[in-house]
């Protein structure tokens, strides 16, 4: 017994050797206080800030031409700090630097003439685009080098701005950081229909490969705050912003697709015309297509299961089945309003399939989708689309709202 132990102890030593040197750390490593760390990313047509104007008075320009302006957006070791250190109006808990440029990595590379300190993409979360920008260039084009950036997460969110993508990072309220704003503004998406599924960086190049039309969510911003209100088509074709859906033509896209996690539906009585809000507790949809011969069709199906959230009308009792399915029946006639409405600006106004219907076709009928899906965004315009609404009010709250 003794004589194994002493032959494992040389063994025993030599792996403690081992674990201790690979523990000794990166000779390449940089220390979390020498880097900034990038959150935040606006692409918008080219303005140069006044900081690049005077410095490029001074010589500080290079061979290039003005076609893009990048806001990034940094958290610092030395703005953290001095954050929690003083206090003021003034004082914000991020840094935003712009460049103005015509190549995206040449431009990030400037920033390093201008800060000691190395600029990293680790921590990216979301990218906004300007919607100027997005007309007039291909998306793969604007984020191209983010896709080839290995420090780029391919689950960094990108949105579409109206005016200037870059007033979307900035704010007025103490301690609050934009880019965490923006990316936190999805996670809500369970209170409503008007927020999509998160568009992330692997979800657009995946899209833009597929030549799939598609949605981006579309922000607005207005004295330091922003709100997500409505998306952009992307045209599969050309991969550029072709235009906006509204936020209750998004909505309408949210029922037919059934990705909704919660939100509201407001409706009004048809005897009375008072106020009647449904709130979504469960959603589902299918789409369903027709192959007769050469023609195609659609039926989508939208169910949902829901609880009466606000009854304006005093004389409903809300305890009765009568009531409860008037009440289901006005919250049916609204949902069926908004699918019309987008299907109507889908197929008509934009002729672009951007709820999915192809992709059905693809996996029910792959031989009808190999003939039409070279155009399918024209076919999609001119195919028939039945959809039938069923909601269910299963909760009524603590009180029928009823007199006595």
């Amino acid at each position: 017994m003794k004589q194994s132990d002493n032959n494992i102890r040389p063994l025993f030593f030599s792996l403690s050797v081992l674990l201790f040197l690979s523990l000794t750390g990166c000779w390449s490593s940089h220390e979390i206080e020498e880097q900034s760390l990038g959150i935040g990313l606006a692409f918008d047509k080219a303005k140069p800030s006044s900081i690049e104007k005077k410095l490029n008075e001074q010589g500080g320009g290079y061979s290039k031409k003005d076609r893009i302006t990048a806001t990034y957006q940094f958290i610092t070791p030395q703005v953290a700090s001095s954050t929690t250190k003083q206090s003021g109006p003034e004082q914000k808990s991020y840094l935003n630097v712009s460049e103005t440029g015509d190549s995206f990595h040449q431009m990030v590379r400037e920033l390093s003439l201008r800060s000691e300190q190395p600029v990293t993409a680790h921590h990216l979360k979301v990218v906004v685009i300007g919607e100027d920008l997005a007309k007039s260039y291909k998306l793969e084009q604007l984020l191209n080098q983010n896709f080839r950036e290995s420090e780029v997460r391919p689950s960094c969110l990108v949105l579409i701005s109206t005016g200037r993508a870059s007033n979307t990072l900035e704010t007025k309220k103490d301690g609050e950081i934009p880019a965490f704003r923006l990316a936190g503004i999805v996670e809500n998406a369970y209170r409503t229909t008007r927020i999509l599924p998160p568009m992330s960086h692997i979800k657009v190049e995946s899209k833009i490969k597929s030549g799939s039309s598609f949605l981006i969510q579309k922000v607005l911003s207005a004295d330091g705050q922003v709100k997500f209100a409505g998306a952009a088509v992307i045209d599969g074709k050309t991969h550029k912003m072709t235009g906006f859906l509204n936020e209750e033509e998004l909505e309408g896209v949210t029922w037919i697709t059934g990705k909704g996690k919660g939100g509201v539906v407001k409706s009004f009585d048809k005897e009375t015309g008072q106020l009647i809000v449904y709130e979504i507790e469960s959603m589902k949809s299918s789409i369903v297509p027709r192959v007769k011969g050469d023609n195609i069709s659609f039926d989508v199906n939208i169910e949902s299961v829901g609880r009466l959230s606000e009854n304006w009308v005093v004389s409903g009792d809300t305890f009765k089945n009568e009531f409860l399915k008037k009440a289901e029946k006005s919250s049916e006639k609204e949902v069926k309003r908004l699918v019309r409405n987008v299907l109507e600006k889908m197929q008509k106004e934009y002729k672009v399939d951007v709820a999915g219907f192809g992709n059905r076709l693809r996996i029910e009928h792959p031989k009808v989708w190999k003939k039409v899906k070279k155009d399918w965004d024209q076919t999609f315009s001119e195919t028939p689309i039945n959809y039938d609404v069923k909601l269910t009010i299963n909760d009524y709250g603590a009180s029928d709202g009823s007199k006595k």
